[in-house]
């Protein structure tokens, strides 16, 4: 098994951070990994990709994901500013973080051979955190669209990444929109 999984963001949203407690999390639970970004010399608010590779065996490959099995957009404005849905495998998951539905989101992007997933992780994140960063709400999103890890390896990658009440809040928005994902 292996699954590849693109990211689309803008800087400073989290994209990176996403990718790596992911990825993490799969590494706490005995599978390989790799996270990585796609970027230059880009300034927040500049659109961003991150990349995750998870599998049971050793990964080989060395380059972009090209055929993801997941995308996940944290920016819905990325929808119509980027061909987000490029390459998604047949019979992919599109997880996207929106108001609308996944059949809205389906018919603008003419993915119809994904199934789509949505969540309004900036209202989550507002609510939450305060801020309108949608990288931990969308991570709770992914592992409900596909269960890649459980639920325990997240909160201790989370844990990891950010101690005390910030890790507390980020775990809250994570179990929030693994709740509020909307499938089509």
């Amino acid at each position: 098994m292996l699954i590849e999984i693109r990211w689309h963001g803008r800087g400073g949203q989290g994209v990176v951070t996403a990718s790596r407690m992911l990825a993490q999390a799969a590494m706490l639970e005995g599978k390989f990994v790799q996270a990585f970004p796609e970027f230059g010399p880009e300034r927040t608010g500049a659109p961003i990709l991150g990349y995750t590779r998870v599998s049971d065996e050793r990964i080989r490959l060395h380059s972009h994901v090209y055929s993801p099995n997941i995308v996940v957009v944290l920016d819905s404005t990325l929808l119509e500013a980027a061909d987000v849905g490029a390459g998604l495998a047949r019979g992919g998951r599109l997880v996207v973080n929106s108001k609308e539905s996944p059949s809205e989101i389906k018919s603008k992007l003419s993915v119809f051979e994904a199934r789509t997933f949505t969540v309004d992780a900036t209202k989550i994140s507002l609510e939450v955190l305060g801020k309108a960063i949608t990288n931990t709400a969308m991570l709770g999103a992914v592992i409900k669209a596909a269960p890649i890890v459980g639920m325990p390896s997240v909160k201790t990658a989370v844990r990891d990444r950010f101690s005390g009440s910030l890790g507390d809040k980020n775990i809250e928005a994570i179990e929030r929109a693994y709740k509020g994902v909307i499938s089509e």
